[in-house]
């Protein structure tokens, strides 16, 4: 429906406005309909800043879903203890129900979640379905949970507070159709570079 559109809104709460209403009638939850308004406004803003042409963007095959904001705690995507999440689904007929899922949390990251829950920190939860299938007559979903904090706490809790004894210095920057990498000597000047793009997001006429 947004490529339809002449004219787009410029900031984040023109697009729910104009949005909100088509996306909940498709998921009847107001935090996943804003969460995915929030997700297209990132492809068109990608798509400006990149000189793409919106309209000829395309999704594949996948399915995600997030709520719209940090908050604490989160409604839809709630952390419980024991790095378990509680997850609001909704169901062809329009039946919400919660299903518990403890996803492998990695011992880098179980400082982070712990002072999530612990210090009461807003959050923002993603969900995204990687495969599915049926086995045994049962439904099988392989997927992640991914967690949004403000990057102040990721620092905290997370960044390795070591003295760089190299002389190269490293730097991320994150899209929402890719990551850039870039690598400078101490002068500046650009050693190296490389693009990761994510597969679930493709253009045509647009080389990756």
């Amino acid at each position: 429906m947004a490529k339809q559109q002449q004219v787009l809104p410029g900031d984040k709460i023109g697009w729910v406005s104009m949005f909100r209403e088509v996306a909940y009638g498709i998921v009847p939850n107001r935090r996943y309909a804003d969460g995915a308004v929030t997700l297209v406004m990132g492809v068109y803003e990608s798509c400006r800043a990149l000189g793409v042409d919106f309209r000829s963007v395309e999704l594949t095959d996948w399915l995600m879903f997030q709520q719209s904001g940090l908050e604490y705690p989160a409604k839809s995507i709630t952390l419980r203890r024991g790095y378990e999440f509680h997850i609001t689904t909704i169901k062809y007929d329009g039946s919400i129900g919660r299903v518990v899922v403890k996803p492998t949390v990695s011992e880098g990251y179980r400082e982070l979640i712990d002072a999530i829950y612990r210090e009461r920190i807003k959050y923002m939860g993603r969900v995204v379905i990687g495969d599915y299938g049926v086995r045994n007559n049962q439904l099988w979903v392989h997927g992640e949970v991914q967690v949004t904090v403000p990057l102040d706490v990721y620092y905290e809790h997370m960044a390795r507070h070591r003295r760089n004894a190299g002389k190269l210095i490293g730097g991320v920057d994150v899209n929402t159709d890719r990551i850039n990498l870039a690598i400078v000597d101490e002068e500046g000047g650009l050693r190296d570079y490389k693009t990761f793009w994510f597969s679930e997001v493709t253009t045509r006429g647009f080389p990756k």
